[in-house]
């Protein structure tokens, strides 16, 4: 299979093209060159921002195109129309935020989605900038475009800060406030399943709309972070804390305590999605303990700092509020 991959330097770019490369699949990425492809990946240089930055497409055949974009959806909507008749499949790694919120708890890929357009351009919502990547794709390949609808994507290269942020603070022990309830269910992705799952799909040529995250209720923030203690060997004490008092003292779920969303409208949001489709097209899903334990080996191989997108804000509740609301 001849691979091309719009992006691949950074996190999960970078393991579909590990993934593809160890499957044997001649993979060809285009991205700005700020980073280096792995190794076996022919690199070409472009910028899909700037005028011309697509010229070193304009000629060649791919079997598949994987692209991760997330700003404005003209990016994608160019690059479709140049490659269009020159590959075989486009898969588009999109996200579940495309879906009008609020959404019911269970709800496919039938579900209402945002307005958008595939000619917004400058800085688009992040939501609409996914939802008129789809439309692009959609106008140029049709049935041949997937449109991977994936949530929060975890595991090695991370490069916003969410998993990273709890086993460096789970590592330094003591006290931890864990926000409850212990088995509130989760719903995320393992990058590598996802990547996995994606040159699947475009080997078989899968098409549509198609939520990629594990099950609802795959594992618990109880889970996660129990798993977090065990594989950092600290002597951490989690200690639980009602969601309404973590809410009440100010405190941001998602950022500030990353994964975490408190029962209610925005769990069933982003923690409740049915993935039947993608079941039944093969995604399979590891233990989470699986998932955490890699993902500190990683972060310990490069000195324990995970990198940062430009884009995405850092996370992590700040030590003193933390103690604070302890004490409280």
């Amino acid at each position: 299979m001849r691979l091309l991959l719009l992006g691949g330097t950074n996190f999960v770019g970078r393991v579909v093209a590990e993934e593809a490369l160890s499957r044997g699949w001649e993979v060809t990425a285009l991205n700005r060159g700020t980073q280096p492809a792995p190794a076996g990946v022919t690199a070409l240089l472009g910028d899909r921002t700037a005028e011309g930055g697509l010229a070193t497409l304009a000629t060649g055949e791919w079997d598949a195109v994987v692209d991760t974009w997330s700003g404005a959806p003209t990016a994608v909507r160019d690059s479709a129309r140049l490659l269009a008749g020159r590959v075989g499949h486009y898969g588009y790694v999109s996200s579940r935020s495309v879906y009008d919120y609020p959404l019911a708890r269970g709800a496919d890929e039938s579900a209402k989605v945002v307005g958008s357009s595939p000619d917004a351009e400058g800085e688009v919502p992040y939501a609409e900038a996914k939802r008129g990547a789809e439309l692009a794709l959609e106008a140029e390949f049709g049935g041949r475009a997937l449109l991977a609808r994936a949530g929060l994507i975890l595991g090695p290269h991370e490069n916003i800060g969410r998993l990273p942020w709890w086993l460096n603070r789970i590592a330094r022990g003591g006290p931890v406030l864990a926000p409850g309830p212990y088995d509130l269910p989760l719903q995320y992705i393992d990058v590598r399943d996802l990547a996995s799952w994606l040159l699947d799909a475009a080997a078989a040529r899968l098409g549509g709309a198609c939520n990629v995250v594990s099950p609802a209720g795959h594992t618990t923030m109880g889970e996660l972070l129990e798993a977090c203690v065990r594989v950092t060997g600290s002597d951490a004490d989690l200690r639980w804390t009602d969601p309404e008092r973590i809410l009440a003292a100010g405190v941001e779920p998602w950022t500030e305590l990353p994964i975490w969303l408190a029962p209610g409208e925005l769990n069933d949001f982003l923690h409740g999605a049915s993935v039947d489709r993608a079941v039944a097209a093969g995604l399979r899903c590891r233990p989470v303990g699986e998932t955490v334990e890699d993902t500190w080996t990683w972060l310990r191989s490069i000195g324990g700092v995970a990198p940062q997108r430009a884009d995405r804000p850092k996370v992590g509740l700040d030590p003193e509020r933390e103690a604070e609301l302890l004490r409280g």
